[in-house]
C-alpha cells in the first residue's frame, strides 16, 4: 500500500499541476496522500516532514533566487539585456542569425540574468531577426532554448543557474565543478543543437518555407495564470513581474551592458578559488551558526557575492536608466517569491515520500540500476525532473532523498564528489523539457506558437543534445574521472 500511495500523490501531483493547481496547495495534499496509504501520522508528515525540508532548502537557496531575480529585473529595466542580445546579433550578420540568437541568451543567462527575463527580451528581437533572414518562426523557440537552457544552466562551469547551485551542499562542491567536464559537455550540446537547426532551416529553405504568418500577440502571456503556475517551478522568476518596474527607452552603451555580466562570472571564480579557502570559518562549527562547515556553504556563498555584486554593478553603471530603482528592486525581489516557494514545496513533497517505509523499495531500485552509481544518479535526476516538469525540483527531490547515500557510494569507490555534482545538474537538465515543463509551455505561448509546430526542434536542441553530452561525461568520468 505504501508504494501505492506513493505512485497516487506523485499522479496527482503532475495531473493536477498541468491543470493549472498551484503547487503550494498540491504538494502538501498530495504528501498527505502518500503518509495516509503509508500508515503514517498526517499532521507530524505535514509539519516535521514536509515543513521542515522545504524551510531547510529555503534557508540554503532563498538568497540565490532572490538576488538572481532582482539582477534579472534591473537588467531588464535597463535595457542592458537588450543591448547584449543586439550587440552581438548585429555583430554576427543576417548569415549567422540563428548563431546570434543562441549565444545572446547564452551570455545573459550565463551572466546571471534570469530565464523569463531573457524570454520576454530575447524573442521579439529573434523574431525581427527570422523574419528578415527568411527563417520560419517556428525555429525561434528551439534557438532560444538551445541559448538559455542547456549548457548555460547545466554543464558550463561557475554558472549560477539554481540547478547548478543544488548539488553543493550535498556534495561539497562549488559552481565549478568538474570544469573540464562541463565544457566538453557545453560544447557537445552547442554543437550538435547548432548543427540541427541549421539542417533544419537547409530543409525549409530547399522546400520555399518563409517566416510564416506573423505570431499571435504575447501580451497577455505575463498575465495567464495557467501559465504563470507551470512557469513558477520551471524557473527563478515569476512571469507577472516582468511587466511591472519600470522600463527604460534609453540606449545603454555596450560597456555598460556587459560588466554586470561579466562581474558574475569573475567574482563567482574569485570566491570559489581564492577568496574563500583562504578565510578562517572555523566559527561555523560552533551550533550558533548551524554546525556546519564551509565546504556545505562556499559554493552559495560565491554565487550570492557574486550576484550582489553585480546588482551593485548594473546600477551604478545605468543609474540614469533606472529613474525608478525601487519600483524595479522591488518588481525582482516579488518575482522570486513564489518560485522559491514552488520548488520547496515539491522539496516537501519529497521529503515525505523518502521518509515512508515503502520508499526502500524505490531506494533499492534505483541504486541497483545496472552500470554503477554515475548512470543510477543521472536516471534517478532525469526521471524525477521529468515527472516533476522541474529542473531544480526533481534534482532536489533525488539529492534530498540519495544524496548523502550516492557520497557514501562515492568515497567507498574513490569517485570525486565534482563529477557527481556536474552528472546530477546535467541530468536534470535533460527530460525536463517535457511538454508540461513550464518553461516550454511559457515560451511557446510568448512566441504565439503550439506544441505542434515548434516542440519537436525542442526536443532535439534541448533533450537530444543534454542526453548525448550527459553520455560523454558519464564515459569520460568513468575512464578519467573527474577534471
Amino acid at each position: 500500500m505504501g508504494l501505492f500511495g506513493i505512485l497516487v500523490g506523485l499522479g496527482l501531483l503532475i495531473w493536477l499541476a498541468f491543470r493549472g493547481w498551484s503547487v503550494l496547495l498540491l504538494a502538501p495534499l498530495c504528501a498527505l496522500i502518500a503518509a495516509a496509504f503509508g500508515g503514517q501520522p498526517l499532521l507530524a508528515s505535514w509539519t516535521q516532514t514536509f515543513m521542515r525540508s522545504a524551510a531547510d532548502f529555503l534557508a540554503q537557496f532563498f538568497p540565490i533566487f532572490l538576488l538572481g531575480a532582482i539582477f534579472g529585473k534591473l537588467m531588464d529595466d535597463s535595457g542592458a539585456v537588450a543591448a547584449v542580445a543586439e550587440v552581438i546579433t548585429r555583430r554576427l550578420g543576417e548569415r549567422r542569425t540563428i548563431l546570434g540568437v543562441v549565444l545572446a541568451g547564452a551570455l545573459v543567462t550565463y551572466g546571471g540574468v534570469s530565464l523569463f527575463v531573457a524570454f520576454f527580451v530575447i524573442v521579439p528581437m529573434a523574431q525581427s531577426l527570422f523574419r528578415m533572414a527568411g527563417i520560419p518562426r517556428r525555429l525561434v523557440p528551439a534557438a532560444v532554448i538551445l541559448g538559455t537552457s542547456t549548457f548555460t544552466m547545466s554543464a558550463l562551469p561557475g554558472t549560477p543557474s539554481i540547478q547548478n547551485a543544488i548539488p553543493m551542499p550535498f556534495f561539497g562542491t562549488t559552481p565549478f565543478a568538474a570544469p573540464g567536464l562541463g565544457i566538453i559537455a557545453g560544447m557537445i550540446m552547442l554543437a550538435v543543437g547548432l548543427w540541427w537547426l541549421r539542417r533544419a532551416e537547409q530543409a525549409a529553405r530547399r522546400a520555399g518555407e518563409g517566416y510564416g504568418e506573423a505570431p499571435a500577440t504575447s501580451s497577455g502571456a505575463t498575465d495567464d495564470e495557467l501559465l504563470r503556475e507551470r512557469a513558477s517551478t520551471a524557473r527563478e522568476f515569476d512571469p507577472a513581474e516582468i511587466r511591472r518596474g519600470h522600463h527604460s527607452a534609453a540606449k545603454v552603451p555596450a560597456l555598460n551592458a556587459f560588466l554586470p555580466l561579466i562581474v558574475v562570472v569573475a567574482v563567482n571564480l574569485l570566491m570559489s578559488l581564492l577568496i574563500l579557502p583562504r578565510l578562517d570559518v572555523s566559527f561555523l562549527a560552533e551550533d550558533r551558526w548551524g554546525g556546519t562547515s564551509l565546504t556545505a556553504v562556499a559554493g552559495v556563498w560565491s554565487v550570492v557575492v557574486a550576484l550582489a555584486g553585480a546588482i551593485v554593478t548594473v546600477i551604478v553603471c545605468n543609474w540614469s536608466r533606472l529613474p525608478e530603482l525601487r519600483r524595479t528592486m522591488d518588481a525582482g525581489a516579488n518575482a522570486s517569491v513564489l518560485p522559491a516557494l514552488s520548488v520547496a514545496s515539491l522539496v516537501g513533497f519529497g521529503a515525505v515520500v523518502a521518509a515512508l517505509p515503502a520508499f526502500d523499495i524505490v531506494r533499492d531500485w534505483v541504486l541497483g540500476i545496472e552500470g554503477g552509481p554515475l548512470v543510477s544518479l543521472a536516471v534517478s535526476t532525469n526521471l524525477l525532473a521529468a515527472l516533476t516538469g522541474s529542473a531544480s525540483g526533481g534534482l532536489t527531490i533525488a539529492l534530498d532523498a540519495l544524496g548523502a547515500t550516492y557520497l557514501d557510494i562515492a568515497e567507498q569507490r574513490g569517485i570525486d564528489p565534482d563529477l557527481l555534482h556536474r552528472v546530477a545538474v546535467i541530468g536534470s537538465g535533460t527530460l525536463d523539457i517535457l511538454p508540461h515543463n513550464g518553461a516550454v509551455v511559457s515560451l511557446l505561448a510568448i512566441c504565439g506558437l503550439t506544441h505542434r509546430e515548434s516542440y519537436f526542434d525542442i526536443v532535439m536542441v534541448g533533450i537530444v543534445t543534454s542526453l548525448v553530452a550527459l553520455g560523454a561525461v558519464i564515459v569520460l568520468g568513468e575512464a578519467f574521472g573527474s577534471f
